[in-house]
C-alpha cells in the first residue's frame, strides 16, 4: 500500500508535497517535485545564454534551406517528437524527430538529403553510447551541420566532445536535474523547455515561464491524492491519448509507467483519432486510460470525442480528462490552471507530472523500489550493452 508521508522539494516559495512514501523513491520524488523550481532555472539560464544563443543560432536560421533535427534515444527522444510539430509550426520551416537509435543503425536514410542541419541533441548523461555516434556520423554524413547540445550532464561525453568544438553549442540544465533516480523526469520537463526558449524566444512572454511552473506547482498540491487513488487501484492497463504534441507526451507517460512498473502494467498510446483503428481493443475491464486536451480548438474536439467515447465504454470513473480549460461536453476535467493560452508543447510540461506520479505511486503499490525498479539489471539508468559498429568508409 501507498502511505501518506512526503517527499517534498522546495519550488523556491515553500514546500511542495508529493504524498507517496520514500522506501525506495527519495530521489524519484524530489525530482518529479522540484520540477517548477527547475523550470524558473532553466529560464534563467537561457536568458543568461541568450546572447551567445543568438550568435549561434541566427545564421543558421538565416538558411532557407536549414534542415533541424531534434535527436535523443527513449525519453530524450519523446523530448524531440513534442517539439518538432511546435517548432515547426512556429518556424514555419522543416523540423524532424529522429532518434539516435534510428541515427546509427541506418545513418543513410537518417540524413538521405546533404543540406545544412542543426542537430539538437538531447542527453540526461550524456554518455549512452547512441549520443555521441549521432553526432558523429552527421558529422561524416553531411557536409555542413552544427550541433546544438541540450544535457543535463556538463561531466558527460557528449558535453565533453562538443564543448571546444567549433560548430557546437552546449547548453547544459540545471545540475539538480541529472536525475538520479531510473527514470527521466525533470531531466525531460527541463530539456524540452530550454530547447523551446532558445528556438522561439518570441513565441512567450517574460510571465510565461512563471505561470507554468505555478500550475505545476497547483497541480503537484492539488492532485497528488488523487493521483495515488488512482495508483493503489490496481490497474492493469493504461493507456495515453493525445494529439499534434501531445501524442509526443502520451508515448512519454506509457513509459514511466512501464518503467517504474518493472513492466508489470502494460501501457499503451496513441492519437485521439488512431486509438480507434485497432488499437481501441486493448481496452479491458482493469484499464485506465488518460486522455489530453489540446488547448488548439480544433484540434481539442478530436480529443473530447475519444473521452467521450471511452467514458460511455468504460465508465467515467476509470478514465480521466486534463485540460487546460473547462470544457461544456465534459465535466469533471482535471483543469490545469493559468495555461489556457499557453501552446501545447508548455502545456505539457504540466500535464506530464500526472503520469510521472502515477508512474511513481504504481511502482510503490506494486512493492517495487521506483528509484531502482529493475535490480535484476535488466535495463539501467544510462543503456548497457550497445555497439556501435564502424561505419564503412565511403559511405
Amino acid at each position: 500500500m501507498i502511505t501518506t508521508s512526503h517527499v517534498t522539494a522546495s519550488d523556491g516559495e515553500g514546500l511542495v508535497p508529493v504524498r507517496y512514501g520514500d522506501a525506495g523513491a527519495g530521489a524519484t520524488g524530489r525530482e518529479i517535485a522540484q520540477q517548477p523550481a527547475m523550470w524558473r532555472q532553466v529560464s534563467a539560464d537561457v536568458a543568461a545564454r541568450r546572447e551567445a544563443l543568438d550568435g549561434f543560432l541566427a545564421p543558421l536560421l538565416a538558411l532557407g534551406d536549414l534542415r533541424i533535427v531534434l535527436t535523443g534515444a527513449g525519453t530524450s527522444a519523446f523530448a524531440g517528437q513534442l517539439l518538432a510539430p511546435a517548432l515547426s509550426g512556429h518556424l514555419h520551416r522543416r523540423v524532424d524527430a529522429v532518434a539516435t537509435t534510428d541515427i546509427v543503425s541506418n545513418p543513410r536514410e537518417s540524413f538521405a538529403e546533404d543540406v545544412p542541419t542543426l542537430l539538437v541533441s538531447f542527453a540526461r548523461s550524456g554518455d549512452s553510447p547512441e549520443s555521441v555516434a549521432a553526432t558523429r556520423l552527421a558529422d561524416r554524413s553531411l557536409r555542413s551541420v552544427h550541433h546544438l547540445i541540450v544535457t543535463c550532464n556538463a561531466d558527460g561525453e557528449l558535453a565533453q566532445v562538443h564543448g571546444e568544438a567549433e560548430r557546437s553549442f552546449v547548453l547544459l540544465m540545471p545540475p539538480q536535474t541529472h536525475d538520479e533516480g531510473f527514470a527521466m523526469t525533470s531531466s525531460f520537463t527541463s530539456m524540452v523547455l530550454a530547447t523551446w526558449l532558445a528556438l522561439a524566444p518570441d513565441a512567450q512572454s517574460p510571465e510565461t515561464v512563471e505561470r507554468i511552473a505555478g500550475a505545476g506547482s497547483a497541480l503537484l498540491d492539488e492532485r497528488a491524492d488523487a493521483v495515488a487513488a488512482l495508483a493503489a487501484h490496481g490497474y492493469e492497463r493504461i493507456v495515453y491519448l493525445g494529439s499534434g504534441p501531445l501524442a509526443a507526451l502520451a508515448q512519454e507517460s506509457a513509459l514511466k509507467v512501464l518503467e517504474l512498473s518493472a513492466g508489470a502494467v502494460v501501457s499503451y498510446f496513441d492519437s485521439a483519432l488512431g486509438f480507434r483503428h485497432g488499437p481501441k481493443s486493448v481496452v479491458d475491464g482493469q484499464t485506465l486510460a488518460v486522455v489530453y486536451l489540446s488547448n488548439d480548438p480544433y484540434t481539442r474536439q478530436y480529443d473530447e470525442d475519444i473521452a467521450l467515447e471511452l467514458r460511455q465504454l468504460m465508465g467515467d470513473e476509470h478514465v480521466v480528462v486534463i485540460g487546460a480549460r473547462p470544457t461544456e461536453r465534459l465535466e469533471g476535467v482535471w483543469t490545469v490552471p493559468g495555461l489556457d493560452a499557453a501552446p501545447d508543447v508548455l502545456v505539457s510540461l504540466a500535464y506530464v507530472l500526472v503520469a510521472q506520479l502515477f508512474a511513481l505511486g504504481t511502482s510503490l503499490s506494486l512493492g517495487l523500489t521506483p528509484d531502482h525498479p529493475s535490480p535484476s539489471g535488466q535495463v539501467n539508468r544510462v543503456v548497457k550493452g550497445v555497439t556501435v559498429h564502424p561505419y564503412p568508409e565511403g559511405k
